[in-house]
């Protein structure tokens, strides 16, 4: 690494809509810029997927295609899964949190009960499978399940843009679970809701970098309601809002003159 790096500069990067596509591979570009700017700062990412989809992301192209999930690991300073609950410093764990833990069986149930219920009154242009996907620190919500292929999610992305379809889910479940509950719903990626306690939204991962004097925070979902708006927001960060992958090139590079 170049003698220039600056070790109190922090780059933390969204991955899903703001390093790559959505739900697609990282491309040779993007790799090759980000381990540039790893010669300069330091380089983190941090999703609400769990570890194996970042994997599956980030794990290369070209001749690093499909490549263990150690080598990607050690390809960055910091990667965060599930919002930080997962936590790796390059490819040593730093710790890992249990929704199902923290909330209790009951609690669990509850919700997950009510989101079936829910759902089951939807009629939308598809449904597939995998409606509701359990994590370590999240349970992640999907209308139209998440089996379905890129052209599908798409389309629902699609409809839903038109139709306010998951905003108006959160709306029902912030009305059926009151913030004493403890629960946060975020809107994230292009199909489904992230649901997690509260606090342990993107900006849990914060509590893993406390050497870092400037940290700045590249993502897509920037809005309120999306999964990136409280980490953009945070007071420890300067937050940067990009609309796709090649926007992230452009704006990190004119920062840090690349």
């Amino acid at each position: 690494m170049s003698g220039e790096r600056n070790g109190e500069v922090m780059c933390l990067f969204d991955v899903d809509g703001t390093l790559t596509a959505p739900r697609q591979k990282v491309s040779a570009e993007m790799e090759n810029f980000l381990r540039r700017l790893r010669d300069r700062v330091h380089v983190a990412l941090v999703g609400g997927s769990d570890l194996n989809k970042i994997h599956e992301q980030m794990a290369g192209s070209g001749a690093n295609a499909n490549q263990p999930l150690e080598c990607m690991l050690r390809q960055y300073d910091y990667v965060f899964a599930e919002n930080g609950l997962v936590a790796y410093k390059s490819d040593k764990l730093l710790g890992r949190q249990s929704i199902a833990e923290f909330l209790g069986e009951h609690k669990c149930q509850q919700f997950i009960n009510f989101c079936l219920d829910y759902m089951s009154k939807i009629y939308l242009p598809l449904k597939r499978g995998n409606f509701i996907e359990f994590r370590n620190g999240m349970i992640n919500v999907t209308l139209c399940g998440r089996s379905v292929n890129q052209q599908e999610r798409d389309e629902f992305a699609s409809y839903d843009q038109k139709h306010k379809l998951r905003k108006q889910f959160v709306e029902a479940m912030e009305k059926q679970f009151p913030p004493e509950f403890g629960l946060t719903f975020a809107i994230g990626g292009q199909i489904s809701i992230d649901v997690f306690p509260k606090g342990w939204d993107k900006t849990y991962c914060l509590r893993w970098l406390p050497e870092f004097k400037t940290i700045h925070f590249f993502g897509d979902k920037t809005s309120p309601g999306g999964n990136d708006y409280q980490i953009y927001c945070h007071e420890r960060t300067i937050g940067h809002h990009v609309n796709s992958p090649e926007e992230t090139i452009v704006q990190v590079s004119k920062l840090f003159d690349l």
